[in-house]
């Protein structure tokens, strides 16, 4: 997929949700049937020889690729929800927001010792969301997991909220 195909087709919406921030819309590139099927195309290269044999997408933008790319791999899907979304038994990270704290939950049986886990979101700013739940996926025991996002919002230095020896990819930084 041409990095500027994602470019042109990629929402920016000024002043969301609060004044001085630049909102980048993906679900612009989600409704391009180009563009979604090059990013199911780009992620699948990426990763079909990793081993991987579950993706996590992170609630709600992770839900759409990383369950597409989950089909294509032949891997199972798990979702990592905000509280009281999960029926069954889960474990739980809270991590630190710029203001106060939010949790992300998945189910306790959802990964095990024998996983390779591919994480994925849309957007990597800070970091925060993505890191409390690399660590659940260290608590279930993962053999290896990576990371992976469409956007990087480079300034925010989000890479630095990750171990060094997790493998982080973005398809584009902005």
């Amino acid at each position: 997929m041409n990095k500027e195909t994602l470019r042109k087709n990629l929402r920016e919406i000024p002043d969301f949700p609060k004044p001085g921030i630049l909102f980048y819309d993906v679900t612009t590139l989600f409704k391009n049937a180009e563009c979604l099927q090059g990013l199911i195309d780009e992620l699948y290269e990426m990763y079909k020889d990793k081993g991987i044999t579950k993706v996590v997408g992170i609630e709600s933008r992770g839900f759409i690729l990383g369950g597409a790319l989950a089909a294509r791999l032949g891997a199972g899907f798990i979702m990592a929800r905000k509280p009281g979304k999960l029926p069954a038994e889960v474990i739980e990270e809270t991590y630190a927001k710029e203001y106060g704290t939010d949790t992300i939950q998945i189910h306790r049986d959802a990964i095990d010792e024998n996983d390779v886990v591919l994480l994925h979101d849309d957007l990597l700013a800070t970091g925060g969301t993505m890191a409390a739940t690399h660590r659940l996926v260290k608590k279930c025991g993962a053999k290896q997991s990576y990371i992976n996002f469409v956007i990087e919002l480079k300034g925010l230095n989000g890479r630095k909220a990750f171990p060094e020896d997790v493998e982080v990819t973005t398809l584009l930084q902005l």
